[in-house]
This record gives C-alpha cells, sequence and structure tokens, in this order.
C-alpha cells in the first residue's frame, strides 16, 4: 500500500474529496487515489468500511493512520507536512476559516440539493430555485460578501483551503447562470483557475 493514499467517489463529483485532493495538491506530496462507488453501496462494503470509520469518502491513508472528513484531513496535511499552507498563522484568521468550512458543510442543504456538483462537473441543468433554496443562497451570498474584503483576491489574505470551499458552493450558482454578485463570480472564478483545483476539474468523469 503506498505511504499516502486518497479514497474519493467514483465521479469525482465529491466537494469533500475534491478539498482533501487539493490540500494534498498543495502540499506537493505525491499519492495514489483509489474510488469507491457510493451509488452501489461500495463504501458500506467490508473493504471500505473497514478502513473509513465514517464510510464516507474522503478518506485518507498515512502508512498505518486512516482519517476521514475533509476538513479533519486538511488540518492533519498542515500540522504533519510542510508545503503551501493550508490555514491562516493568524489564530483568529486561521478559527474563521475553519468555522467556514464548518458552515459550508453544516449549512446551505436546500441550495446543495438543488444545486448538485453535477452542475459544475457535468454541466447539468436544473429548475429555478424553490424560495426555500433561494433563501439559502441569499444567506450565502450575504455570508460571502461580508467574509471577502473588498478587493481581496483571497478570504484572508494568502490562499487558504477555505477559499477553495467557498468558490466551490458559489460555483453551484455561477455555473448555473444564477445570479450571483460580480464580486464573488469573480473571486470564484480566480479561486477556479488555481492549477490544484484544476487537477481536479479535469479529472475523467464516467458518464452519469
Amino acid at each position: 500500500m503506498p505511504n499516502l493514499l486518497l479514497y474519493v467517489d467514483h465521479q469525482y463529483e465529491s466537494p469533500y474529496a475534491m478539498s482533501a485532493f487539493i490540500a494534498l495538491q498543495e502540499k506537493g506530496l505525491k499519492f495514489e487515489i483509489e474510488t469507491v462507488d457510493l451509488e452501489a453501496g461500495a463504501n458500506h462494503q467490508a473493504a471500505y468500511a473497514g478502513v473509513s470509520l465514517t464510510r464516507r469518502v474522503p478518506t485518507l491513508i498515512h502508512g498505518d493512520f486512516a482519517l476521514s472528513e475533509s476538513s479533519a484531513i486538511a488540518e492533519y496535511l498542515d500540522e504533519v507536512f510542510a508545503g503551501t499552507a493550508l490555514y491562516p498563522k493568524d489564530a483568529r484568521s486561521r478559527a474563521r476559516a475553519r468555522q467556514v468550512q464548518a458552515w459550508i458543510r453544516s449549512d446551505f442543504l436546500p441550495l446543495r440539493k438543488e444545486r448538485s456538483t453535477q452542475v459544475i462537473f457535468y454541466g447539468a441543468k436544473m429548475p429555478p430555485l424553490s424560495d426555500e433554496a433561494r433563501a439559502s443562497a441569499d444567506k450565502l451570498i450575504a455570508g460571502a460578501e461580508a467574509l471577502l474584503p473588498a478587493g481581496a483576491e483571497n478570504l484572508f489574505g494568502d490562499w487558504s483551503i477555505a477559499d477553495v470551499d467557498l468558490a466551490l458552493i458559489l460555483n453551484r450558482l455561477a455555473l448555473h447562470g444564477d445570479p450571483l454578485p460580480e464580486r464573488l463570480a469573480a473571486y470564484a472564478r480566480r479561486q477556479w483557475q488555481r492549477p490544484s483545483v484544476q487537477q481536479w476539474v479535469k479529472q475523467e468523469r464516467p458518464p452519469l
């Protein structure tokens, strides 16, 4: 088994698998990928359940250590390996970056449901947002505008992994053609062109 192995979904559309993949890329680490067919329930079969505590993707294997949940993986990589910093050095900015990650993962369910990542990675077209999803989008936009300093390319000066996570959820709207303030759309476009992000975007995906 390789020293670093990342399990991701076989369609390469999980935003959390993407976040872990980019964290590894930014650290300049050599790693291998194995895909898990979530649609077929492979994540609940013994082979995967035996290594992934949560039976979800991503799961990182580092030698004899297995770790699930993308934000935990990013924090672990930042503490263990040199390379590009994934989190700000300032304690308050670092805490805010973790807050952003946790917020994106725990909130905005109506938006995430009606603008799945198939919009981003497969060009899917979906019906107009429901009132509930529109309210979720409005909450996201208000929060992002409050977080992103005027004229800034990143949330906290230097790039952080939270920029990728925020750009991805904004692109659920932007890449579908839903209304988004130009300042946020431009921010999401810039983040999307980062080489580590493009490495994920350009993965070969099976048909839906």
